[in-house]
């Protein structure tokens, strides 16, 4: 085997590797109402994974194109809507949520992505609990 060629495998499959990080994957959202009887467990796919990042202590040194501090984020993703159970008349049932449909790794965009982590942030219900398969 040349050694260009086994270099160039070296390297075509840590970049792939690197690359191909970011990506949907599974999550379970839990939204309830405080009107309503459940919360709802819903299945759906966010963007998660490891993106490359320069940082360099010398920022004073460089211009800030050289650093980047890229995310996961959604490349493509569309909205569905779920019904909770339980509400009573007055009170709108509805919850729509976002669908990773394809992700990439690029600046957060606080239009549609909270770009803030929360030390405190719970993912979980109070109330009796209803699966939702979309």
């Amino acid at each position: 085997m040349s050694s260009f060629f086994l270099l160039s495998l070296l390297f075509g499959l840590a970049f792939g590797q690197t690359a191909s990080l970011c990506a949907p994957s599974e999550y379970i959202i839990h939204v309830e109402k405080r009107e309503c009887t459940y919360c709802l467990a819903i299945n759906t796919t966010i963007c998660a994974g490891f993106c490359m990042t320069r940082d360099s202590n010398g920022k004073k040194l460089l211009l800030k194109s050289a650093l980047s501090q890229n995310v996961c984020t959604y490349k493509e993703l569309l909205y569905q809507t779920a019904l909770i159970p339980g509400c009573p008349l007055h009170t709108i049932p509805y919850y729509s949520y976002p669908v990773a449909v394809s992700c990439k790794c690029g600046k957060c965009n606080t239009d549609y992505s909270d770009c803030v982590h929360e030390k405190v942030r719970t993912n979980y219900c109070t109330k009796p609990q209803k699966l939702c398969n979309m």
